[in-house]
């Protein structure tokens, strides 16, 4: 199986910057689409942003221009930088890990990490 572990959440004043990480493990070949979402109070989860194995990324609009995705491939680590950060972005954030090869070959889909908080608050 596949495991995710997040780290970098924690609280910012608006207008601050944090770095989300998350780092998948177990008998990984490769994996196809890594992503981040996020489940507010009384809201229901939704994609914040996306990237595919070849550095494709999808963007809520949302944060577009504020957020940038990356990845390591080699680390299998997936990277979320968020810049300019609103009170409204306060919210749980998941990492997604989906159509993962494993090492012998088989395909898994949709691996969920244990969330991290992220606050926004003067």
């Amino acid at each position: 199986q596949v495991q995710l572990v997040e780290s970098g959440g924690g609280l910012v004043q608006p207008g601050g910057s944090l770095r989300l990480s998350c780092a998948a493990s177990g008998s990984i070949f490769s994996i196809n689409l890594m992503g981040w979402y996020r489940l507010a109070p009384g809201k229901q989860r939704e994609l914040v942003a996306a990237i595919t194995s070849g550095g494709g990324t999808n963007y809520a609009d949302s944060v577009k221009g504020r957020f940038t995705i990356s990845r390591d491939n080699a680390k299998n680590t997936v990277y979320l930088q968020m810049n300019s950060l609103k009170p409204e972005d306060t919210a749980v954030y998941y990492c997604n890990a989906d159509r993962v090869i494993t090492t012998a070959f088989r395909t898994l889909y949709n691996f969920w990490g244990q969330g991290t908080q992220v606050t926004v608050s003067s």
